[in-house]
C-alpha cells in the first residue's frame, strides 16, 4: 500500500496571498484616542515623513508582543483605525522596514 501524497498549495496570485498574510494577523487593541498617527510638517526639505515616529515604534512594539512577523503586524495596525472609529492611512509593510531601522526604543523600564 503506498502513501497518499499530501496536498501542495501552489499560490499564483500575490495579491491575494499577501492579502491573506495580512487578514491572519487581524486582531482589536483600544488605543488612545489622542495619538497622532500623521506627521506635522518638518520643515525641511524634502517630503515629510506621513507617520510619527510614535506610530512607526507602535508597530514593532506589537510584533515583539504577539511574536508576529512583519506582514501580519501590519495586517494588526491596519484594523486598529477601524476600531477607533479613525479614518486615515496606516503604514505599510516598506514603511514599517525602512523606518524601524532607524528607530531607538527605549525598554519600557527605563522610561519611569
Amino acid at each position: 500500500m503506498t502513501k497518499p501524497v499530501p496536498p501542495t498549495c501552489r499560490t499564483t496570485d500575490r495579491r491575494t496571498d499577501t492579502a491573506a498574510l495580512g487578514q491572519r494577523g487581524s486582531l482589536q487593541v483600544w488605543l488612545d484616542p489622542e495619538m497622532e498617527w500623521l506627521a506635522a510638517p518638518s520643515g525641511r526639505r524634502g517630503r515629510s515623513a506621513t507617520f510619527p515616529d510614535a506610530a512607526i515604534q507602535t508597530c514593532p512594539m506589537l510584533k515583539a508582543l504577539f511574536g508576529l512577523p512583519l506582514r501580519q503586524t501590519t495586517g494588526l495596525v491596519a484594523s486598529l483605525p477601524g476600531l477607533a472609529k479613525l479614518d486615515g492611512p496606516v503604514p505599510d509593510f516598506s514603511t514599517l522596514c525602512r523606518r524601524q531601522r532607524d528607530l531607538t526604543v527605549a525598554p519600557l523600564a527605563a522610561r519611569a
